[in-house]
């Protein structure tokens, strides 16, 4: 155990003060039970300050310019580049320039206890927390401990990358200057944001993809749309290609980087959008049993397997890499803890229950805020098929919508919603298409409530408007 200067009692702590901890601080609160939240940076977390909030900033502009330009009586008016100095001073105050002076007020508002310094699991139910000053506090917690620490971004293991100071998704979303050649390695949702971003900002993108396509998890027609969009806007697109060595003379100047062939490209700045990794290996996992730098293994109440009083919330147990989720499972955590701490004698945590966070594996949206934007939830075509069910993939083409081709000319974009046979209910629908983010919440409504197809074809859709797809999706099914 470690030597403490002095413990604490709580009922619930938290690891970890991002939107996941601060939900999860937040429900416990509500119910009357006294909490104390950790964490080692900034209090709102990686999307309040290297993630979505920073980047999103940054591609507001670059897609409202490119909707703008294909509208006739505005397009002439936004032919010229994009003001970098403010879109990145806009980014910033979105940041609120890395102070968390806001989010800590927030906490303390609810009465929560903040801890600065770094948290290790100390045995059961017992978290240390060795301060800036190199001081030490234990935390006891009564009734739970919730592991909401996240996860940080995997670097390739690479000759030369070391030294060459290369951009992750922190670097990308919070650089101070626009790079004047920028090389994007990972056609995942980072890579393909950040590429669209930083073209429009003025850098010559090149992306460099191992697959086939961008976008891989999402239906194929998403990546593919959005890699004519890219390509069509200046940046270099790169499938089946794969780094094998990065250099940097000295740390600085000009990035090589060198190809499995041999071929070698020049830049100013390197970005790695290679995957995610859980921030689990020195938080003391290896005090209560549990593998250091592992993914948490949890139930649908987000408690970890095999253990009565030990969460893992958000990132950290794999189940869906998006803050939106994320802070959705906090809400269900949350719930169960205070229930267990109540001695709710059995907990509602049948499918869509109080207690379970089924939409981890039914419904899980995501926007790519890319040019266009892919809106997703549910299963794709081939996850679907794979899990057994019995579908059809229903697709329409957006720019036959009256809502779309007034929306911009030109449009283009595509539609699908893939139709359980035996249910007639929605098991995935994915849009691409400007504008389509604000259509995915319909979708995910339809797939949590099991809206049956009858009942949605009663669910009349604005004219003239995009969400119009929607019958003309229905109209399809029903040929």
């Amino acid at each position: 155990m470690t030597q403490a200067l002095e413990t604490l009692e709580y009922d619930v702590v938290v690891l970890g003060a991002g939107p996941v901890g601060e939900n999860v601080a937040d429900r416990a609160r509500a119910a009357g039970l006294s909490t104390a939240v950790v964490e080692s940076e900034l209090v709102g977390g990686e999307c309040s300050y290297w993630a979505c909030m920073p980047s999103k900033a940054l591609l507001r502009p670059v897609i409202t310019r490119a909707d703008a330009r294909r509208v006739p009586g505005v397009s002439q008016a936004v032919r010229g580049p994009l003001d970098a100095e403010a879109v990145l001073a806009h980014r910033d105050e979105f940041t609120a320039h890395w102070k968390d002076d806001g989010q800590v007020a927030w906490l303390d508002g609810i009465g929560a206890d903040i801890y600065r310094g770094h948290g290790r699991l100390d045995g059961k139910k017992r978290v240390a927390v060795t301060g800036p000053e190199g001081d030490t506090q234990v935390l006891i917690a009564r009734h739970a401990v919730a592991v909401c620490t996240g996860s940080r971004a995997v670097l390739p293991d690479l000759p030369g990358l070391a030294g060459t100071k290369p951009w992750t998704s922190r670097e990308a979303t919070s650089s101070a200057r626009v790079p004047g050649r920028l090389v994007v390695v990972g056609g995942g949702v980072v890579g393909v944001e950040m590429a669209t971003a930083w073209r429009a900002l003025g850098s010559d993108v090149t992306l460099l993809v191992r697959g086939d396509r961008l976008l891989p998890r999402l239906e194929s027609f998403a990546g593919e749309l959005v890699a004519e969009s890219l390509t069509e806007a200046g940046a270099t697109v790169r499938t089946g290609v794969s780094v094998s060595a990065v250099e940097r003379d000295g740390g600085t100047g000009p990035v090589t980087v060198t190809l499995a062939g041999g071929e070698r490209i020049e830049c100013d700045e390197v970005l790695f959008a290679t995957g995610r990794a859980p921030r689990t290996d020195d938080v003391g996992l290896a005090s209560v049993g549990l593998e250091p730098g592992s993914w948490l293994t949890v139930d649908d109440s987000c408690r970890v397997e095999g253990s009565d009083w030990l969460y893992g919330v958000g990132d950290v147990n794999h189940r869906a890499l998006l803050t939106h989720q994320g802070k959705y499972q906090a809400r269900i955590a949350g719930a169960a803890i205070v229930a267990r701490a109540q001695g709710v004698p059995i907990l509602d945590a049948g499918p869509w229950g109080t207690h379970a966070a089924t939409a981890d594996h039914a419904a899980v949206p995501q926007v790519v805020f890319t040019e266009p934007e892919v809106g997703a939830v549910g299963l794709t075509l081939a996850e679907a098929e794979a899990a057994g069910y019995r579908v059809r993939a229903v697709d329409y083409d957006l720019a036959g919508v009256a809502g779309a081709s007034l929306y911009a000319d030109g449009y283009r974009g595509r539609a699908r919603m893939i139709v359980d046979l035996d249910r007639e209910i929605l098991r995935g629908v994915t849009f691409t298409g400007p504008a389509v983010g604000e259509l995915l919440h319909s979708a995910t409504i339809a797939i949590v409530g099991e809206v049956p197809i009858d009942r949605l074809w009663h669910a009349v859709p604005s004219y003239p408007t995009i969400s119009e797809v929607w019958l003309r999706l229905l109209e399809t099914y029903r040929g």
